[in-house]
């Protein structure tokens, strides 16, 4: 897997079969014959869990703090229930005493990586309110090793999918590839990281699929040394303090919005260490020495099939989602991630959209603009009709009286009215409507003529229902609110024809 892994990744930088066997150490035919497996060997090894690992912590503390030799750290493990030979003990020790030398454990070279060599990774878990419950959510961060700038989410899930799926879109954040990854263990990507130096690390097969991908190298920090990948342990104390207390979301999504906006804020302040603001470093910097993302992500579990309803819903874990009416009966792809998003694709696996898991059991989600395209603009219903056209005109009241005197179907008229709101501002209707009942035209037709033919006068000149000049004191001219009842209306109307 390693060799098709690395000849790949050669492969991909144009490196001739010629030189890529040379540094490989193998035959040009052995080159080939990887290069035309376009998916990753299939090769399982057989795990077997030392007998050390439980007690790694504590022999580290005896061997660097209380300075134990072999024999002791045997008996004391023994205590513990250990029920392997002393042998091991022996290894572990070289690898601790290879790190610890003659200097205190707690001494560190700082050691500053040239830009576009290095990203870090790792994760945290935190307790949140989410949705007015306390849900456990892991925030996952990537660093620039150089310019010390971050990009963070959050997922309900540490599986291996939410790992894999986290270090493309934090990639994706900071806007290109390090030439390296360094990682933790967990055994999404890392099978085993034996202590004995002279072993290599074994990384998971899917981890290293993710790799060749990317064009990027792992490397797995020393197993109990959470020093290696120092500069993204760090930030997690500073997320916590600063973004992560007191602070509660509605959704995971909300969650993973104010989360992006947190990092970008403090990517444009001065670091500790560099004096520098990450930012600025980037952009001036380190943008440049990174390698371009892939066209796509690597998706490395199925996505899952859907046959849309005709009312454009699918069926997901028991509840329904909307989805956009053009997919109405078509068959799309989807996959969950980080245990609470949803990715739709179509028929031919192109992205359409996201949606969050809603919460509850046999709970149907919809989201009204998903209609747009088969939505009526105004109901039908008569009696939500003559509500809708009195709440936004002043005037639809009385529009209302005077077209029932005069029209089987007011409604109809109403309606129609209702439509021009997406042409005209209600302001500009209304006026149109207070001219109509004092001068006729309120049927669909009139009101679309005075639209056309009258609009300046009536609107923009604003000639209807003016107040009485100062020198008319018999008020000769009315504001149209003067007629209040519905005889009043039919005897102006009358008058006028």
């Amino acid at each position: 897997m390693q060799e098709w892994a690395a000849v790949q990744k050669l492969h991909k930088c144009k490196v001739p079969i010629l030189q890529i066997a040379k540094q490989l150490k193998m035959s040009r035919n052995t080159v080939k014959k990887l290069l035309k497996l376009k998916e990753e060997p299939k090769y399982k090894r057989a795990d077997y869990p030392s007998k050390m690992e439980p007690y790694m912590e504590e022999i580290a503390k005896w061997r660097t703090e209380d300075d134990f030799n072999g024999t002791r750290i045997y008996r004391e493990l023994k205590k513990l229930g250990y029920t392997g030979s002393i042998n091991p003990i022996y290894r572990t020790l070289k690898v601790i005493d290879e790190i610890k030398t003659e200097i205190s454990p707690k001494a560190t070279e700082r050691i500053e990586t040239p830009v576009g060599d290095q990203a870090q990774f790792d994760w945290s878990p935190y307790d949140m309110s989410i949705g007015s419950r306390i849900r456990t959510v892991y925030c996952f961060t990537m660093i620039l090793a150089a310019s010390r700038r971050k990009a963070i989410c959050f997922s309900l899930t540490s599986d291996g999918d939410a790992i894999y799926e986290a270090i493309q879109e934090l990639y994706e954040d900071l806007g290109g590839v390090t030439l390296e990854l360094l990682i933790d263990n967990p055994k999404a990507l890392v099978i085993d990281n034996k202590s004995d130096p002279d072993e290599p690390v074994n990384f998971n097969t899917k981890a290293l699929l993710l790799a060749a991908h990317l064009g990027v190298e792992l490397n797995a920090c020393n197993s109990q040394w959470p020093r290696t990948k120092g500069k993204i342990e760090k930030p997690y104390q500073y997320i916590e303090e600063q973004f992560i207390k007191g602070n509660t979301f509605d959704t995971m999504t909300a969650l993973n919005r104010a989360g992006k906006d947190f990092i970008n804020e403090w990517n444009q302040e001065v670091h500790g260490t560099t004096r520098r603001i990450p930012q600025e470093f980037f952009e001036t910097e380190e943008i440049k020495a990174l390698l371009p993302l892939p066209e796509n992500r690597l998706y490395l579990k199925p996505r899952l099939k859907r046959t849309v309803s005709n009312d454009s819903y699918i069926h997901i874990l028991t509840n329904k989602y909307s989805v956009p009416v053009k997919y109405a009966t078509r068959l799309i792809h989807y996959r969950i991630i980080y245990g609470f998003r949803i990715d739709i694709f179509d028929e031919n696996k192109h992205y359409i959209m996201s949606r969050e898991i809603g919460e509850g059991r046999h709970n149907t989600f919809k989201k009204d603009e998903h209609y747009a395209e088969i939505t009526t603009k105004v109901n039908k219903s008569i009696p939500q009709i003559k509500r809708l056209f009195t709440q936004i005109f002043q005037n639809g009241e009385q529009y209302l009286k005077a077209a029932g005197i005069q029209f089987q179907q007011p409604s109809f008229h109403a309606r129609r009215i209702l439509e021009l709101t997406d042409l005209y501002t209600v302001e500009a209707l209304d006026k149109i409507l207070a001219y109509a009942i004092e001068h006729g035209g309120m049927d669909i037709k009139g009101i679309k003529r005075l639209l056309k033919e009258k609009y300046v006068d009536i609107v923009i000149n604003a000639t209807t229902c003016v107040a009485p000049p100062e020198d008319d004191d018999h008020g000769l001219t009315r504001n149209c609110t003067y007629y209040e009842t519905e005889s009043e209306v039919t005897e102006l109307w009358e008058t006028q024809h």
